[in-house]
């Protein structure tokens, strides 16, 4: 697996060793499951996943921010940002490092 960053790729190699599942079964599911929670976060909804974290949509209102060069405003339009929110065991296990 990658040393900084976990890919599709290695999610499907994890999922093939762990499983059991061909190569293109592997890339199949963890397709479907990220599709899955795409497609709930599109439609608004939250996803929690137990032990790991919530993911959210939020809407953002307009509002005037600043250009930090020269403090001029500038208009920030309305937008949609998705947030996650790690689980109080997800939050432990990263502060001890993922030891057990």
């Amino acid at each position: 697996m990658s040393t900084n960053t976990l890919t599709r790729m290695d999610l499907n190699e994890a999922v093939f060793s762990e499983v059991g599942l061909s190569r293109n079964e592997s890339s199949e599911l963890v397709e479907t499951i990220l599709q899955k929670i795409s497609d709930a976060l599109v439609e608004g909804e939250s996803v929690k996943i137990s032990s790991f974290g919530t993911f959210s949509v939020r809407d953002k209102s307009a509002r005037v921010g600043r250009n930090p060069k020269t403090g001029e405003e500038v208009p920030i339009h309305p937008r949609r940002v998705m947030t996650f929110r790690p689980s109080h065991l997800m939050k432990s296990r990263v502060e001890r490092g993922g030891n057990s």
